[in-house]
């Protein structure tokens, strides 16, 4: 059975936190993933920890939060490749993220080799 958009994105959401919880100790609290075109975007909420949210109220703290975290998230990066194209059969070319400090979401975006969401029903 082919799979389809929806049953994709459910299953990096998945893989994701999984690896989250695997690899960083911790997963987030909502995850939702999206194919659009030939990327994949994905939004982590409610990652930082009560004491990171304390740490980011100056500049200084916000910055060196996001800077390791960010740190944490590259230093897997060849196993959250490896799950995206397991799943989409799809090789990631560039990789994005960032973190919103006031929401404490994290955002990834993958760019893959092609145009995915035209190959899905």
């Amino acid at each position: 059975m082919e799979k389809s958009k929806g049953m994709l994105e459910a299953e990096i959401s998945k893989a994701l936190t999984h690896w989250e919880k695997n690899y960083l100790g911790r997963g987030s609290v909502s995850v939702k993933s999206d194919i659009l075109r030939d990327m994949v975007i994905v939004i982590l909420g409610a990652i930082l920890t009560p004491a990171e949210y304390e740490v980011c109220q100056d500049k200084e703290g916000l910055l060196s939060v996001k800077e390791y975290r960010n740190s944490l998230v590259e230093s897997g990066l060849g196993d959250i490749k490896e799950i995206i194209l397991t799943i989409t059969g799809e090789e990631v070319i560039s990789f994005h993220t960032d973190i919103s400090t006031q929401t404490g979401e994290r955002a990834m975006i993958f760019k893959l080799s092609s145009n995915l969401q035209s190959k899905l029903s």
